[in-house]
């Protein structure tokens, strides 16, 4: 179907499938690395935000501190998350109209 001005609005929708399903395999192959409590705390994650690792220091668990190993745990799982998406928003800003990120 074209458009005014000579649009093609099937190719367009072609082309921004492609770019749909290159960012779904970029966001598999990308992996973030963030850590808490001075690397007491880290956590693998990959673009699609599954954790591939989460690491403990020894002596966080030789201290028995559930409750700092639980707040730990999480601010890495946070960071790791906000790291995947500055990321994506560098990668998306770039394809994306002024004003839509």
């Amino acid at each position: 179907m074209k458009l005014p001005g000579g649009l093609d609005i099937n190719a367009m929708m072609q082309q921004a499938q492609q770019m749909q399903e290159q960012m779904g395999r970029e966001m598999k192959e990308m992996t973030v690395e963030a850590a808490a409590g001075g690397g007491a705390v880290s956590v693998k994650m990959r673009g699609d935000f599954e954790v591939l690792s989460l690491t403990f220091s020894p002596d966080l668990i030789a201290d028995g501190d559930v409750e700092m190993l639980q707040d730990l745990t999480v601010a890495a799982l946070n960071e790791a998350r906000r790291k995947v998406e500055e990321s994506l928003k560098g990668r998306l800003g770039g394809m994306l109209p002024p004003g839509l990120m």
